[in-house]
């Protein structure tokens, strides 16, 4: 249902029947991680041109991985940490 490098890839899979007998399967809710636990890589400081995709490129060595940077700055909208150059965000040793 999801590649292994998803933050979802590891939540079970849940099945919920209806009323009428229909079987819909969901993903359990997934709890973020207290971010200051996580094995920290590096702290990176934010410029003007730098978008989380990129520094997750450039950190983790994979884009699409900027949710492990989220997850470690307990950020609900990635947006925001990159909003503001000169910001230091933390960078999550990769997981699997």
């Amino acid at each position: 249902m999801f590649d292994p490098t998803s933050r979802y890839y590891n939540l079970q899979t849940l099945q919920l029947t209806t009323a009428d007998g229909r079987k819909i399967a969901f993903k359990e809710r997934r709890f973020l991680p207290q971010g200051q636990d996580l094995p920290l890589l590096m702290e990176v400081t934010v410029k003007n041109s730098d978008r989380l995709d990129v520094i997750a490129a450039r950190t983790l060595g994979v884009a699409d991985q900027f949710w492990q940077i989220c997850d470690a700055n307990n950020a609900m909208k990635p947006a925001e940490l990159t909003a503001e150059p000169g910001q230091r965000i933390r960078v999550p040793l990769p997981r699997a």
